[in-house]
């Protein structure tokens, strides 16, 4: 395997580890805030879902920049790379979204444990609640779009 490969492929797992780890420990505190406005309100299960659900998109996110990066590399099809500096545009173009899908997840899903407090307290203002973990949403949504227009674009 060449080193421009190399690199390339760790940018690919980077934008996966990041957002996954991100989601999991985003959608891992929203759930267990959820589950406790669950046991107390079982009527709330829905919302308190749609809350715990939004942290896991980075993960999403991360694996999309990887099926991109893997096919364009060669792994998945076509020629495989074998350039240096190629494979270091590969992994640069994937950190965005490996270290705003990690930070953005995160803070997510802090956002959305405080979203189920809204919840329990006043279920009826759900609409206002998940507003506040959409917000940061939209941080991992753009470093996303870097990184699949860096990626799509080199070479």
């Amino acid at each position: 395997m060449s080193t421009g490969m190399a690199l390339a492929l760790l940018g690919a797992a980077l934008a996966t580890i990041g957002g996954g780890i991100g989601s999991a420990w985003g959608t891992g505190m929203a759930g267990q805030a959820a589950a406790g406005v669950t046991a107390e309100d079982p009527s709330q299960f829905a919302k308190v879902l749609i809350l715990q659900l939004l942290p896991g998109t980075q993960g999403i996110y991360g694996l999309l920049v990887t099926f991109i990066t893997l096919s364009r590399i060669g792994v998945l099809g076509g020629t495989p790379i074998t350039d240096t500096n190629t494979g270091w545009m590969y992994l640069f173009a994937c950190l965005p979204i490996a270290v705003v899908g990690l930070i953005s997840a995160y803070h997510q899903g802090r956002t959305s444990v405080a979203s189920v407090g809204i919840v329990a307290k006043k279920p009826d203002q759900f609409g206002k609640a998940m507003l506040f973990p959409a917000m940061v949403e939209t941080y991992a949504i753009l470093a996303l779009l870097i990184s699949i227009l860096a990626v799509t674009n080199i070479g």
